[in-house]
């Protein structure tokens, strides 16, 4: 038996994407004046444990709660939802896969012989937070079903920056560790499956000890929450409400509410009198700008065209180019899962952060106005 019961509305949508700009905003002000000094003690040096920051703590564990919630909702698709079946599939995963392999492309191309290469992954993600807020904005213009591609493309687009980031920007593996996590996501699947344990405590437990020992593994600690929505029961066996529902029930609103904007108050406070300066990375600059604002248009036009021709796949019905193309320039805004990828590959280096995050912040309030400015001129044009 499946029942749900989440808090989806277009309302939350809004609300999140409001605080994303209101946290940039306030980050930028208060890093920009004497604040800042307060602005860094607190999350680069004050410490939660041993050499676990303030700043660590909200990207590397808050941030496993959001891919967590991810985690939960690609799961959902793949059993259930638009991800369920080939033909339903078809489509927005190769939208999906030609938005991140044309982006990849255009900042190989521009970084191939430089440092700045490990940054590959930056202009590959789609912020689903804004892009559906952007969608919720003009939603009375557009149908639901493209909504529904744009969920199940952002999904898709979700799940294979989650594999890269676990894979491409993790340090050397400790095995014991690795060994150590894998066991107590193994006791939680054969709780699940075997035993049919619908007690939430009990993967919450087990998800911080399988956090815990990846993180000292040193696979990049947000894999824990994909890992732990793998074990979460989807069906119920005794309760009226699954486990994964009621998991994402609860965490939903803390991770829009709460963790989506605290990542970007934490990881936008920039100083602009000292990093403005792009001309001293101008490849960096074209290969995150335009690898989002061309390179994900582009590439899921392109991939998806291809596939219909080829009858590889099937545009769904009540969906029509344009408005395949208006989902394209959507997906274009990058935003919080670019400035996570730039804070995971350029650890240490913080100039090529603090030059990644202007890029793309530049790249987003762009891809946000065009996006923005082509579905209304569809709509004065009544061709949508």
């Amino acid at each position: 038996m499946r029942y749900k019961l989440r808090n989806t509305g277009p309302e939350m949508e809004i609300v999140t994407s409001i605080l994303l700009i209101l946290a940039t905003i306030s980050a930028l002000i208060i890093c920009n004046t004497s604040l800042k000094s307060f602005y860094d003690e607190f999350f680069y040096n004050t410490y939660i444990i041993s050499d676990f920051s303030v700043h660590n703590f909200v990207n590397d564990f808050l941030m496993s709660i959001f891919f967590l919630l991810a985690g939960l909702e690609i799961k959902e698709e793949m059993l259930y939802g638009s991800l369920s079946t080939l033909k339903k599939a078809s489509f927005p995963v190769i939208a999906s896969l030609g938005g991140v392999i044309v982006p990849a492309i255009i900042f190989y191309f521009y970084n191939v012989n430089t440092e700045y290469l490990i940054g590959l992954c930056i202009p590959i993600s789609t912020d689903i937070a804004f892009a559906m807020g952007v969608y919720y904005l003009f939603s009375k213009y557009l149908g639901q079903g493209v909504k529904m591609f744009l969920l199940s493309l952002a999904v898709v687009d979700d799940l294979v920056s989650i594999l890269l980031i676990g894979t491409v920007y993790s340090s050397h593996i400790n095995f014991t560790y690795l060994f150590i996590g894998l066991i107590y996501l193994l006791l939680m699947i054969i709780g699940n499956k075997k035993f049919h344990i619908e007690n939430l405590i009990y993967y919450l437990i087990g998800g911080l000890c399988l956090w815990y020992f990846i993180h000292l593994s040193g696979i990049h600690s947000t894999i824990s929450g994909i890992l732990l929505a793998i074990a979460i029961p989807s069906n119920t066996y005794k309760n009226s409400i699954s486990t994964l529902h009621k998991l994402e029930n609860y965490i939903r609103p803390i991770n829009s509410l709460i963790i989506i904007p605290l990542f970007a108050f934490a990881n936008t406070g920039l100083s602009l009198n000292h990093n403005l300066n792009l001309s001293n990375y101008p490849s960096l600059f074209f290969g995150i700008y335009f690898g989002l604002l061309i390179g994900k248009p582009l590439g899921i036009m392109l991939f998806t065209l291809l596939s219909h021709t080829l009858k590889l796949s099937t545009k769904p019905k009540g969906i029509s180019w344009r408005c395949v193309f208006l989902v394209s320039l959507i997906a274009s805004i990058g935003f919080t899962m670019s400035i996570f990828v730039s804070e995971v590959a350029f650890i240490g280096k913080d100039d090529l952060i603090n030059a990644s995050r202007i890029i793309i912040l530049l790249s987003g309030v762009t891809s946000i106005l065009i996006s923005s400015l082509a579905i209304k001129t569809f709509k004065e044009l009544h061709i949508i």
